[in-house]
């Protein structure tokens, strides 16, 4: 670019100066509202869906969803009014004719939907999810590869946070099944194996006495008393016996921790043997003699 063309360039812009300063005036002022909007709307919003305790069917949890979705559709609505705003303070900058300039961006749209079907998406199954109650603010669920305790609920995506603190962003688009571990009864389920020489029925009474020991404990939690169902498998070296408890949601890992401690506790002060992987060595003496695990085949000991 030449001097003569930097200097044109310069006269240009010159002259349009007053209509510059309005422009990044009305910029800066619809920024700052916007802001404030988002920051007094969320203010609002929290204290309008103040978690309290709800009746019927807006129970704390549904509170807190919708909280969380009303946030998100301010903010949506907030950045389509400063888009739209900024559109035109550009097309009247540019003396482009506002009819023109939105059947512009209604063209543009729509190349940009055909590219953005993802994102349609996103908000249909958001809508879906939230419409039907899938599950909730503070609800712990797996979908896919992951799992957590859900953090928030958007139109487009949610929000995860799994045992180790890890966050997981979800487009909605990509929820294709949910597993919910925080409504209704859970089912607790404990398997423990002991050695094959040991009586299975004297083992059973011994784990039916824990159970009740442990429904007592944990009443408030325990929905139906534990119940040993007996033998289920054979290892290679050990029988599985398996015991079942429904529990509140959520609560079904804990009743399993307490079961196999106090299990482990009970056939320790019995005496019952929890085998551990073992390995029979064979091996021949010079006489020919074999013997295995240090114990003399066919012969004294």
């Amino acid at each position: 670019m030449n001097m003569e063309s930097l200097l044109l360039l310069t006269e240009k812009i010159y002259s349009y100066k007053e209509d510059l300063f309005k422009f990044a005036g009305t910029l800066i002022v619809t920024v700052v509202l916007a802001f404030m909007v988002i920051k007094i709307g969320d203010i609002i919003i929290n204290r309008i869906l103040k978690p309290r305790e709800q009746k019927f069917y807006f129970d704390e949890r549904r509170i807190l969803t919708l909280r969380t979705l009303a946030k998100s559709i301010l903010r949506y609505s907030v950045y389509f009014v400063v888009g739209f705003t900024i559109f035109g303070q550009i097309a009247q900058l540019t003396g482009t004719d506002l009819k023109g300039f939105l059947a512009g961006a209604g063209i543009l749209g729509v190349a940009l939907g055909f590219g953005a079907q993802s994102l349609v998406r996103d908000f249909i199954t958001g809508f879906f999810i939230l419409l039907e109650n899938q599950y909730a603010v503070g609800e712990y669920i797996t979908t896919g590869a992951f799992s957590g305790f859900v953090e928030e609920i958007e139109l487009r995506v949610t929000k995860l946070r799994d045992w180790g603190g890890e966050y997981h962003v979800i487009p909605n688009g990509q929820i294709t099944a949910v597993t919910n571990f925080s409504r209704y009864s859970m089912r607790a389920v404990v398997e423990i194996g002991i050695a094959y020489e040991e009586d299975i029925d004297r083992a059973i009474d011994v784990m039916k006495r824990v159970a009740v020991e442990i429904a007592r404990e944990f009443e408030d939690i325990i929905v139906e008393e534990p119940e040993v169902l007996g033998v289920v498998a054979f290892g290679p070296s050990e029988m599985v016996l398996r015991t079942v408890a429904k529990t509140k949601p959520m609560e079904q890992w804990r009743v399993e921790r307490e079961l196999r401690k106090k299990f482990k506790e009970a056939f320790d002060r019995e005496g019952i043997e929890i085998p551990y992987p073992r390995q029979v060595i064979i091996a021949s003496s010079s006489d020919g003699k074999r013997f295995a695990g240090g114990t003399l085949k066919g012969g004294a000991e």
